[in-house]
Parts: C-alpha cells; sequence; structure tokens
C-alpha cells in the first residue's frame, strides 16, 4: 500500500466505455477516490461497489470523484456496471500495471487485493486502506472520506 503524503503513481487505463482515462485529467475535477477490486460480479466486489454507488451523490456533492479498476475487459466493466446501475466509471488494467504501482497485485501475481485511495486534487495520497475482505471496512473509509470533505 502507498503512504499518506506520497504522490500517487499516473496511468492511463480505458474506462467502460473505452475512452482513456488518466489520472492528470481526473484530478483536474478535484479529488479522487480510487478503489481496487479482484473481479466484477463476485458478491464482495459487488457489495462493494454497491456501497459507492449509495453513497455516490454525497461523494460527488463534497467534489469527489470515484473510479474503480480491475483486470477485467472494458466490456465486462460494462456489464457489471449496467446490472448494478454504477455511477462511476471502471477501469480496465488487464496487465495490472496500475494494480502493480498502487501495491494492489495480490500475493505471487493472484488476483487483486481490496485496496482504497482518497487522492487529493494535488495528487497525493491522503489516505488508504487495505481490507482484502472487509467491504464494510471500505464502506467505512468511503464514509470518511466524504465527512472529511465536508
Amino acid at each position: 500500500m502507498l503512504a499518506t503524503g506520497t504522490q500517487a503513481p499516473a496511468f492511463a487505463l480505458l474506462d467502460d466505455e473505452d475512452r482513456l482515462c488518466k489520472l492528470p485529467d481526473v484530478l483536474k475535477k478535484g479529488p479522487l477516490v480510487l478503489y481496487f477490486y479482484p473481479a466484477d460480479f463476485t458478491p464482495g466486489c459487488t457489495r462493494e461497489a454497491c456501497s459507492l454507488r449509495d453513497l455516490h451523490d454525497d461523494l460527488v456533492a463534497t467534489g469527489l470523484t470515484v473510479l474503480g479498476v480491475s483486470p477485467q475487459s472494458t466490456e465486462s466493466h460494462r456489464r457489471f456496471r449496467a446490472k448494478h446501475k454504477l455511477p462511476f466509471n471502471l477501469l480496465s488494467d488487464p496487465g495490472k500495471t496500475a494494480i502493480k504501482a498502487y501495491g494492489s497485485d495480490g500475493p505471487f501475481g493472484i488476483s487483486v487485493r481490496r485496496t482504497s485511495y482518497l487522492i487529493g486534487a494535488d495528487g497525493r495520497i491522503r489516505n488508504g486502506l487495505v481490507a482484502d475482505f472487509g467491504v464494510k471496512e471500505h464502506t467505512k473509509f468511503f464514509q470518511q472520506a466524504i465527512d472529511l470533505k465536508r
């Protein structure tokens, strides 16, 4: 996991609409909640994404953007996002470039660690959490990001 205060690694990944998403462009809009998750359509990842969906209006109201990252294809992300009515984009990282850069690669390169970051508009890590099986901990993290911005 990246330490608080460090510069967030730049990335350029395709989103679920096949558009190139670059970190510097996202940060021009303000701070970012960036979360890494193992796979679309799994029970834990679905609960996490839906918790973000349910908090999304509050996140946006405080100036935060939300992006999710996993190794699945843009097509998988499109279906996952549509099925669960997710109001935020999902980024495809099949080569695990960003996943590795953010310390979210699983042991021996297997899977992805459930990791969340709050990144300031200046590109610095403000806070982070790794809780592989702790969806509730991530929901608390997202709520804290809202409270911090209020």
